[in-house]
């Protein structure tokens, strides 16, 4: 290496340091880079064939690949429009989601259909799905390994509705389908890549219920989306 290779590297050291110390002062715990998200590989085992979502719905309805078939009422598989360009993909059912069998259906439920309706569009236009398809108990946070299991079933959702926008409600469906630990704030605002399809990340209704000054960056977030859509779809 020669002194002037040498002198570059220390300045690129020199300015990564100054960066980062940056990014802590401001409050970031994690500096974020946008790299592609590419499908998790998937075991030989649960590699599903391509029929049908419903079809799909019925090879699965009836796992015990964890725990959290002991505690729940019904498999929340998903609901919408199986051609759909748009899917919004929230967190795990609850209380009122368990005994229905539907994503989406109490308040939180009834504000994304709002939210849906603010940007002309309906619950029968787009799919709705969770990252786990059981209630966890208490409506604790989803746990890792759960995660885990669980994804291969909407990761082959994914591939059977072949969505050209996926909405992602609330932190930790987007953590989990982009992997990883960046807060809410630092991914929404802007598009990602998940396996080739655009991908947003929005606060979860449920967070807006709690917290009224959400809602606004949530309206930013819907007209960037319906503007997206649009140029996509042809609309």
């Amino acid at each position: 290496m020669t002194n002037s290779e040498y002198e570059k590297m220390l300045e690129v050291f020199a300015l990564t340091k100054n960066f980062i110390r940056q990014q802590i002062d401001l409050g970031f715990n994690e500096v974020y880079n946008p790299v592609k998200t590419k499908k998790p590989p998937v075991k030989k085992e649960e590699r599903f064939i391509n029929t049908s979502l419903e079809d799909f719905h019925q090879q699965i309805k009836n796992c015990k690949k964890c725990h959290l078939c002991k505690t729940r009422t019904n498999f929340v598989f998903g609901v919408g429009n199986p051609e759909a360009e748009l899917l919004f993909i929230g967190e795990a059912p609850g209380r009122d989601e368990d005994l229905l069998g539907e994503p989406f259906v109490g308040a939180a439920g009834k504000l994304l259909d709002k939210m849906l309706a603010a940007i002309q569009l309906s619950r029968e236009e787009v799919y709705i799905a969770n990252i786990l398809k059981c209630r966890p108990p208490e409506n604790r946070d989803p746990a890792p390994d759960e995660i885990e299991m669980c994804q291969p079933y909407l990761l082959h959702q994914i591939e059977l509705i072949q969505p050209k926008i996926i909405c992602a409600l609330g932190r930790i469906s987007a953590q989990a389908l982009l992997r990883t630990k960046s807060p809410l704030n630092q991914l929404r605002g802007k598009f990602h890549d998940f396996m080739g399809i655009k991908f947003l990340v929005t606060y979860h209704p449920a967070a807006l219920l709690r917290y009224q000054t959400y809602k606004k960056f949530a309206w930013e977030d819907l007209q960037f989306l319906r503007k997206e859509y649009d140029k996509l779809t042809g609309s």
